[in-house]
């Protein structure tokens, strides 16, 4: 359930952003960028049914997506891969989900949440740049799960070997998409090399 999307426009993207001294408004666009080109692969097994067309000429079958679709950044980072997935899929809702730290259990907790009424019934896309423990995904997909949703599956852009574990044991049924899986993790739980705080890039909060 896990898929390595390998693009060699994505990679130069993802070498750029890695530098420390891109600035916020180039690091939004190349993010964007490169959400842009994951949806392809992200959105490749979703369901589809036939329908009938009629063109100027004639009629003929057609494939129409199942379900209806709908995106989740986790914010706030997620915010910044929004805009590459609303451009090929503009038909798309957008739900949004907020985690913080409860800071006596030290797990994260949802703090916001809203979400289209069709969530049971549509497919999930829940997007956020980096993956790191997995902690936040793992709570994340678990808030969606006890709202409804049935069909998720994650995108992200720079992945470590902990959060892979840690969702593909927690929630073996969601797949993960990203185009870089990283050395590992720091004491600190960043990524290695990674890309820093991606929120705070995208933001200019650094």
């Amino acid at each position: 359930m896990n898929h390595l999307i390998e693009h060699p426009v994505i990679n130069d993207r993802l070498a750029r952003l890695r530098q420390r001294d891109c600035p916020s408004s180039e690091f939004r666009r190349y993010v964007r960028e490169i959400a842009q080109l994951m949806v392809p692969a992200v959105t490749a097994t979703l369901e589809t049914q036939t329908i009938e067309v009629t063109t100027p000429m004639t009629t003929t079958q057609g494939e129409h997506l199942s379900h209806p679709v709908i995106l989740v950044p986790i914010l706030r980072a997620g915010l910044g891969m929004l805009e590459g997935f609303l451009q090929l899929l503009p038909e798309a809702s957008v739900a949004h989900i907020g985690m913080s730290r409860n800071e006596e259990t030290l797990q994260p907790e949802s703090y916001y949440f809203n979400a289209p009424e069709q969530l049971p019934d549509a497919d999930v896309l829940i997007i956020d740049p980096m993956l790191a423990t997995g902690g936040t995904a793992a709570a994340a997909i678990s808030e969606l799960k006890r709202h409804g949703a049935k069909r998720l599956r994650l995108a992200c852009l720079v992945a470590a070997p902990e959060g892979i574990q840690h969702l593909n044991h927690s929630h073996p049924d969601v797949p993960i998409f990203y185009p870089a899986l990283d050395e590992g993790l720091n004491e600190s739980g960043y990524i290695l090399p990674g890309l820093g705080d991606a929120g705070d890039r995208i933001f200019g909060t650094v």
